[in-house]
């Protein structure tokens, strides 16, 4: 285990303003700016060395070692709570904050991470650097990055990072303390719950990452990133679901139905218990549905007349249906 690259960063330049999604909460967002921010703050420890910690049902969470403390992540921009966090582990332990760990780029998770730098050595994945830095994400910028995979020692603990390829984000990254049976699962263990769109997934290889998860040795507890303390069910569940409708959608496809058509007929009923259905299941639909378009080449080219039809007037592009 080994890190790919070591990148030490004395500013962040700001390439771009923060992209603020629809469906994502954003510090800036009105949304942000009317609910009630840092509710439920909580510590728990799962394990002799980790812990979880969050608010507002998002978690990240921190281990122990002899000689310093790992953070993964950071919270919501207007949360507080990473703040909070910080003032709670110099209350709580006796020893520095070592590692701030992002788990991927997305900065729900990853904002106020910076609180830590006076202490601590920020890792990723080498993949999220672009990301961070394009984005002007408010966050921490990695100090080191790392390719396939990476060993953190604390003293007494040792800390795996593991990278099994794109998923949610091209460089989300799984959190494993193996002696504990601990793994840190950052918006990879969903299981009974939607996500709000596959808008950077890449659903092949996350439905191929959620098995190896499945299976992987020496775990015993999943921490997700949302949603309660689990195991490795939790990673089926969500892989089931996955599979399904990427069956679905691509069958509609490939029977030549449209997407408003695909829309109407991909019901998914058999999941309807799961969290988020109603809310997130038609912005599934169709950003699966733009990711399968990407994936397929149909028997009916486009041609060259539909090809200017499309360009001289959008609403006659095959790929313009309304959402």
């Amino acid at each position: 285990m080994r890190a790919i690259s070591i990148i030490r960063l004395n500013s962040l330049a700001a390439h771009a303003l923060l992209l603020i999604a629809g469906m994502m909460i954003s510090g800036t967002s009105v949304i942000a700016q009317e609910r009630e921010w840092g509710v439920g703050r909580s510590i728990v420890q799962v394990s002799p060395s980790v812990y979880r910690w969050g608010s507002d049902n998002q978690y990240g969470a921190y281990i122990v070692g002899e000689d310093g403390i790992a953070v993964i992540d950071g919270h919501y921009c207007p949360s507080g709570t990473v703040q909070w966090l910080k003032e709670e582990l110099a209350r709580r332990h006796d020893v520095p904050v070592k590692y701030m760990i992002l788990s991927h780029d997305h900065p729900d998770h990853i904002c106020n991470s910076q609180v830590f730098d006076d202490t601590a050595i920020t890792v990723g994945h080498e993949n999220i650097l672009p990301h961070i830095l394009r984005e002007n994400r408010p966050s921490a910028v990695p100090d080191v990055t790392f390719e396939g995979s990476m060993d953190l020692m604390l003293g007494g603990v040792t800390v795996t990072l593991l990278y099994f390829g794109p998923s949610h984000s091209d460089n989300l990254i799984q959190v494993h303390v193996p002696d504990e049976k601990v793994l840190v699962a950052i918006d990879m263990a969903k299981g009974r719950s939607l996500f709000p769109d596959y808008r950077d997934m890449d659903v092949h290889s996350m439905l191929d990452i959620l098995k190896t998860l499945e299976h992987l040795p020496d775990v015993d507890i999943v921490l997700p990133g949302h949603g309660a303390v689990s195991d490795q069910e939790n990673f089926k569940h969500q892989r089931r679901y996955i599979q399904a409708l990427r069956d679905e959608v691509l069958a509609g496809m490939v029977a030549g139905n449209s997407l408003p058509e695909i829309r109407d007929n991909v019901t998914m009923q058999e999941f309807s218990d799961y969290g988020n259905f109603e809310q997130n299941l038609d912005s599934n639909i169709v950003t699966m549905w733009g990711y399968l378009y990407r994936y397929r080449e149909p028997n009916i080219r486009i041609g060259p007349d539909e090809a200017v039809a499309c360009r001289e007037d959008n609403s006659q592009c095959r790929t313009s249906d309304p959402l």
